[in-house]
């Protein structure tokens, strides 16, 4: 059995800002990050050890009582970090760059007086932040195609979430203007370029291998994406998180794996995942692709 790593996977440039940001803080016990840095179970079990504070992402209307608050790489809106700040903390801030954009870009069409349609998955962190700044009634988030209704609106601008697959935002813009003939338009890319690059990296790979190992958090939207791509392709992919999860009997009748990973995993988990894949009966590495 053949090993074929993707030649774009892994951790992205906003992650590796996000953790260097926590390797800076002197004392962790002051700090208390505001739900997940990432959405990987070995970076949090890792950042819990050195002492860091964690509130779930379900319990983020709680104030920490720690001083300082670090708000993770999926961001938050201006409403959250005004609360936080009126409640005297201090904040330290981890957002991804291209979450800032995306902001941004939702800030610019609702100026400008477009209804605004965000693509992506209802209550995840990233989307609330994005929303929590927006106007009751002058929005709607989906989460696919069948969602896409008409809109009380004749201008419709849309967005995604950064981690969203380009297939998925042109289907969905494809919809609305179907459900909503004679309306404006206007679209703003905000998949971020690691995540595109992860995707057509993926695409590429599948073309060679009989299935795929994706790496990554069980949580991790990115990569749930690349799982999901994989499938669509008609690709056999398996979701772990660590080499632990490996069952070296779903690899049976396999001739080539293909091994890829999500934009917030660890280098040294995906080494790990390699060398316990070539560790497999009758396994060899072969070159990237």
């Amino acid at each position: 059995m053949n090993v074929v790593r993707a030649q774009e996977m892994g951790m992205c440039f906003g992650v590796r800002d996000a953790l260097r940001v926590t390797e800076a803080v002197s004392n962790p016990g002051d700090v208390t990050i505001h739900g997940e840095l990432v959405h990987n179970g070995e970076v949090l079990r890792r950042l819990a050890s050195k002492g860091f504070g964690m509130t779930s992402e379900a319990q983020r209307d709680r104030i920490p009582e720690t001083p300082l608050i670090l708000i993770t790489a999926h961001g938050v809106s201006d409403r959250e970090r005004a609360r936080l700040e009126a409640g005297g903390k201090q904040l330290l801030d981890s957002t991804c760059p291209l979450v800032v954009r995306a902001h941004e870009a939702a800030r610019q069409l609702r100026e400008k007086g477009y209804f605004l349609i965000v693509i992506g998955r209802p209550g995840h962190v990233e989307i609330r932040g994005i929303v929590e700044d927006l106007e009751p009634g002058l929005h709607a988030v989906v989460e696919s195609v069948e969602e896409v209704r008409s809109y009380p609106s004749a201008r419709l601008g849309i967005i995604s979430q950064t981690t969203s697959t380009p297939a998925l935002v042109k289907r969905v813009r494809e919809a609305v203007e179907a459900a909503n003939p004679g309306a404006e338009i206007r679209s703003i890319d905000t998949i971020c370029l690691p995540t595109k690059e992860r995707q057509r990296s993926l695409e590429h790979l599948s073309e060679y291998v009989d299935a795929v190992v994706v790496v990554g958090g069980w949580n991790s939207n990115n990569t749930k994406e690349l799982v999901t791509l994989c499938r669509s392709q008609g690709t056999p992919a398996l979701h772990i998180e660590s080499a632990a999860d490996l069952d070296p009997n779903w690899f049976r009748g396999f001739r080539t794996i293909g091994l890829t990973a999500g934009t917030s995993t660890l280098d040294a988990t995906i080494e790990a995942v390699h060398r316990a894949l070539l560790e497999l009966p009758e396994a060899v590495e072969a070159s990237s692709v």
